[in-house]
């Protein structure tokens, strides 16, 4: 035998593929976010109570059949609970749950009204700073730098002293969301200069379209994900600010169903009767508490980085 001879073993073909596991779930932003949201009890009670707030302020007639205006009586002042009138009187006889519910739609209406006014205002101002760029940019920015030292508190006070004939929902409203739009700009403002950078905008305006339509189309719609969440946390804040401005005398009337007013026409006889101060205090923590608390859960769901530190 040569010495030059090898003997091979013989090879079994074998084809080896490299396993791909592919996810068949579609998904993006708003769908990890809720797979987030769905497993976490806080989000399902804070929604929970949040649909309760809107429910009775959209239908008051649905829990209570009790007017707040006439159904007062001194004979019942400060009285305590009976058949009918679960929370009992206030100082001028009126039924305190029925207040409550009719109190409800007042506080929405504010917050929701101000809310979407310094939200509409804080976009505006934010997306076109980032967009535009130049001038443009220094001048918006600086404008929201002046907004932003203004505490929207001091203002409001300021506006519905000046305004105190014409003292009502609209009125009151454009008092707080005027002033506090600075914060909504400048998140507006961070989050639009992240999407431009991207391949579709830039690809976008390539193919001829307009830079306007560009961020609406594309820029707007990717770039809303942080508002929505202030938005839902400045809902809460914009109730806490109705109801002291309501309280100091110088939000809506001391005749309009309001927590704030109710708050303050209870202090005087706290000693005696302070459970009309306590009920619409407790309703108008549950109902913040619900607002702010959504607004973190939805900002935590909303956030990458959060997600993945879990």
């Amino acid at each position: 035998m040569s010495s030059n001879t090898r003997f091979v073993a013989p090879v079994k073909q074998t084809v080896v593929v490299d396993a791909v596991r592919v996810d068949e779930r579609k998904s993006n932003l708003w769908l990890d976010a809720w797979r987030d949201l769905r497993r976490r009890p806080s989000f399902w009670v804070a929604l929970a109570v949040s649909a309760l707030i809107v429910l009775i302020a959209a239908w008051p007639t649905l829990f209570t059949q009790t007017s707040p205006y006439l159904g007062c009586e001194l004979a019942n002042s400060n009285g305590g609970p009976t058949a009918g009138h679960p929370l009992g009187f206030t100082r001028q006889g009126c039924d305190i749950w029925s207040r409550l519910v009719w109190g409800t739609r007042t506080s929405m209406v504010v917050g929701l009204l101000a809310t979407i006014i310094g939200t509409v205002i804080g976009v505006i101002m934010g997306a076109l700073a980032a967009f535009y760029g130049g001038w443009l940019d220094s001048l918006l920015s600086r404008i929201g730098d002046i907004f932003f030292t203004i505490p929207y508190i001091v203002a409001a006070i300021v506006v519905m002293t000046v305004l105190q004939e014409q003292r009502n929902e609209l009125v009151l409203a454009f008092a707080i969301g005027g002033f506090s739009w600075a914060s909504t700009a400048r998140i507006m403002r961070a989050e639009v200069l992240r999407v431009k950078q991207a391949d579709y905008v830039m690809g976008s305006i390539a193919l001829g379209l307009s830079r306007f339509k560009t961020l609406l189309v594309h820029v707007l719609p990717n770039a809303m994900a942080p508002v929505i969440v202030v938005a839902t946390i400045s809902l809460g804040q914009a109730i806490v600010a109705e109801a002291t401005l309501s309280f100091l005398g110088v939000g809506l009337g001391g005749t309009t169903m309001s927590w704030g007013n109710d708050i303050s026409q209870a202090q005087t006889s706290i000693r005696t009767s302070p459970m009309a101060l306590f009920w619409p205090s407790l309703a108008l923590t549950i109902a913040v508490l619900a607002f702010i608390t959504l607004g973190e859960l939805l900002r935590d769901a909303l956030d990458p980085k959060a997600r993945a530190q879990r």
